[in-house]
């Protein structure tokens, strides 16, 4: 493996979502292409041919995955009122990235009344992530 691309391994403690979509499999290479998630973990499919989960390191933390499995009380239900934000030091890399591989623009990036640049896309899975940049001086 490159040294100069190796991330260390996020800490696993505090507050660590884990979202349920459809299509787990589908969403972890969405946002590898998207994000630049790199996939660390993943247990198998099971017999539907659904992904029980799947560990994603996106921009130093972590990410997981999972398909629905209403059958032990974890139905899809369509995200409701949550955002996830990445804060980066290139929102214009991350941006272009992430529309290029198929986000939609919700609100384009601007110059926010706390002074960091900042805009909202949604995926293809019905996520709303956010990005923020703090604004460079001159």
């Amino acid at each position: 493996m490159d040294t100069q691309t190796q991330q260390p391994a996020p800490v696993l403690n505090g507050l660590l979502p884990y979202l349920q979509v459809d299509g787990a499999a589908k969403a972890s290479e969405f946002y590898q292409r998207a994000f630049g998630a790199k996939e660390v973990g993943r247990h198998p499919l099971d017999e539907q041919g659904r992904t029980m989960h799947i560990h994603l390191y996106v921009n130093g933390s972590s990410l997981m995955l999972a398909d629905a499995y209403p059958e032990y009380g974890h139905p899809l239900e369509k995200p409701q009122a949550f955002t996830l934000t990445l804060t980066v030091d290139d929102i214009d890399a991350w941006w272009d990235r992430a529309v290029a591989a198929g986000t939609e623009v919700v609100m384009p990036i601007e110059v926010m009344f706390w002074g960091d640049r900042y805009g909202q896309l949604r995926d293809p899975f019905g996520v709303l992530w956010a990005m923020n940049s703090p604004v460079k001086a001159s």
